[in-house]
């Protein structure tokens, strides 16, 4: 079998470490390609991406993200953001956080997640780390970035060279995770 994205797939990692060392501004034009190229359910679209290489602004983040400051050695940060506006015409009022159940606000997060995870398998292609970061809370992170209520923040991805390559993660077997014809 010819090993394609799954070279990719197999050897991404949570990078934490970076070296100092910017980003080509072409290769951060293919990450948000990668994004924009992402399918949705019913081609909603339902992401917005933040660039985020000013470094005040990644030092405010990862202060607000738990004070997490190994974050500020990456050059980038994409903060990926749901939009709900997306499947929900009429969402005045409506705050998207933790607690959100409604059924189209699942939606747009996956979707959304679906274009992060793009960026995250473009980055390896080309010889960059990222990590997710999700741990901030959504009221923070949206004054911070001057985003509107009625989004979610799904992640902020870190994006650098990497100073480090850990080892693979245990994974279960395809046998504990796989069900043929249902449960």
């Amino acid at each position: 079998m010819e090993w394609t994205v799954m070279k990719e797939i197999s050897e991404r990692r949570s990078i934490r470490k970076y070296e100092n060392r910017p980003i080509e501004p072409e290769k951060i034009a293919l990450l948000l390609e990668s994004a924009r190229l992402a399918p949705s359910g019913n081609n909603a679209q339902p992401f917005h991406l933040i660039v985020i290489t000013d470094e005040a602004v990644r030092a405010k983040v990862a202060e607000i993200s738990h004070n997490q400051q190994w974050m500020r050695q990456a050059p980038l940060f994409i903060a990926c953001v749901a939009d709900l506006r997306a499947r929900i015409t009429d969402c005045e009022g409506t705050l998207v956080d933790e607690n959100s159940p409604e059924m189209d606000v699942k939606r747009v997060i996956r979707d959304t997640a679906i274009a992060a995870e793009h960026i995250v398998l473009q980055a390896e292609h080309l010889g960059l780390g990222t990590c997710w970061i999700g741990w901030f809370i959504q009221a923070e992170i949206k004054a911070l970035l001057n985003i509107p209520q009625d989004k979610f923040v799904v992640t902020v991805l870190t994006v650098g060279y990497p100073a480090e390559h850990p080892s693979p993660r245990p994974r279960k077997t395809l046998e504990e995770l796989v069900h043929h014809e249902g449960w």
